[in-house]
Order: structure tokens, then sequence, then C-alpha cells
């Protein structure tokens, strides 16, 4: 029995330990006699060599240099294949070959001046890598995960009617959806300006343009068509505490109720 032979019965016994001299024809190339660098396999055979080492050698012939089988008659390179697995089973097995393989390539190519190819390599995945995470992060506007962002925008800005109330934003200037709604403001507003967690805390918010107070389900869009078209923007919105009607009618003041502006005329508007 071979040695080869005699250490794979012994691993299939259970053995833990065995002479690494024994499995050397395994994890050897059989064109430099070195381990195993960058394993490289023939798809057309399964023999494994290095890569700089098949490579070279498949320049000037097309037969596996092991078994001397036909690899390919035009084109031997397009049928070899980094083989990942080998090369982690002999970097296990030999101390310090991957550290040492790591220094003495880079030495070599820093010698000459020259970017080590593995390192433009990794950088090249790691760029890919972060494009494709961007690119999932990133909601298709097929999709129904965009979040509005693909929606026509409006350019508001809030104010508090009483900082003493209701304190002023830090970021008073918004651009979101014209899909939004009043009531959509008032839950923003809620977690910026109070400091109560009940989520119910938005209804104690009213929010009025130029002085009326905007009904809750009304657009932006259906806003500031209705009420700033004619002004420049940004839409400007001032929030306060819920406005009791009763009481202000009571002391005579009126909170003027949402109406709607009488359609403007526009240059290119037709004649009827």
């Amino acid at each position: 029995m071979t040695e080869t032979a005699a250490a794979i019965a012994a691993v299939s016994a259970g053995e833990r330990k065995i002479n690494i001299c024994s499995i050397n024809e395994m994890i050897t190339c059989k064109i430099c006699s070195g381990y195993l660098v960058d394993a490289t396999t023939v798809t057309e055979c399964l023999h494994t060599f290095c890569k700089s080492c098949i490579v070279k050698h498949l320049e000037d012939n097309i037969n596996c240099p092991e078994c001397e089988v036909m690899i390919h008659q035009s084109h031997p390179l397009d049928y070899i294949a980094f083989d990942r697995t080998m090369q982690d089973i002999v970097y296990k097995l030999v101390p310090d070959l991957e550290q040492a393989e790591y220094k003495r390539e880079r030495e070599f190519y820093l010698e000459r001046g020259l970017p080590c190819p593995k390192d433009l390599e990794a950088e090249t995945e790691k760029d890919e890598k972060q494009a494709r995470e961007e690119m999932d992060q990133t909601p298709d506007m097929d999709t129904n995960m965009d979040f509005h962002r693909f929606d026509e925008q409006v350019n508001l800005v809030l104010e508090s009617a009483d900082p003493e109330k209701l304190k002023d934003m830090k970021r008073k200037f918004i651009r979101c959806s014209s899909l939004a709604t009043i009531t959509h403001l008032k839950k923003f507003l809620a977690m910026k300006v109070l400091d109560a967690d009940n989520p119910e805390d938005f209804r104690e918010i009213d929010i009025t343009c130029d002085g009326e107070l905007i009904p809750k389900d009304h657009t932006l869009k259906f806003v500031y068509i209705t009420r700033w078209r004619t002004k420049d923007p940004p839409l400007r919105l001032v929030y306060s505490p819920k406005i009791n009607l009763e009481e202000e009618n009571n002391a005579d003041e009126t909170v003027p109720e949402w109406k709607l502006q009488p359609k403007l005329t526009y240059d290119d508007d037709g004649d009827d």
C-alpha cells in the first residue's frame, strides 16, 4: 500500500494526525513540484496545477501535462477554472503557506513598480459589491417600495405660530410628495415638536395657510394649487396647538374656514 493510500485509510479510520508528506502527491503541482498556489483545474480531466504553471504550459501546448489528454484544439485556456476548494484545503494543510505566498507575490510586483493584480481584483469586487448593494437599496420606479420618491414633489416651510407653545423646528424646510396629506404633516410635526410619545398627539396640532385652517384630508398638491399657485415657493404652512372654534367664536375672533379660490385665468387658457 502506498503512503497516499495509507494516509487516506488512516483518515477514514478516524485518525486525526497524519504525516503531510504522505499526502503531498495530492496537493502539489505536477509541473513545478511545489504546493498548489492559485489552484486551477482542467475541466476535461480534473487535474489540478498552479495557475501560473498551467497558463504558461498552454501557451505552446494544448494537452494536459499530467495525462496528455487534449484540453481544446484552439482555446485551451477557456477550459481551465480556479479551484477554490482545493486551494482552501492546501492552505489549511500547509502551515504559513498562504501568508508566505501573499508576501512573496506583493514583493515581486513592488520591486517592478507594478500593482498586484489580486489587489486590483479585490478593489473591483468591492466596488461591484457596493454598487449592487446601492442598487438593491434603490427602489425601482415600477415597484411599490419607492416610498413616493418618484412622486411629484412639493417644497414647503413649516413655522410655529407661537414658539412658546410649540417650538420651532431646527430644519423647517421640507421637500415631500405632493400626495402627502395634512394628517401626514401633523404626525410628522408631533414627532418633531411634541415631547409626548402618545401616537394620537398629532390630533392636538392644527395647520393653517394664510390664516385659514386646512382640513386634515387635503393633499399638499391641492393646498398648493388652491392657495399658493400664484406665489413664490416654498409653500408656507403655520402649525399651532389645536384651535377651538367655539372659544374663538365666543371671543369674536373668527377663524376662516377653508374655501376654494375662484378659478384663475392663465394666458394659455383658450377662449370658450
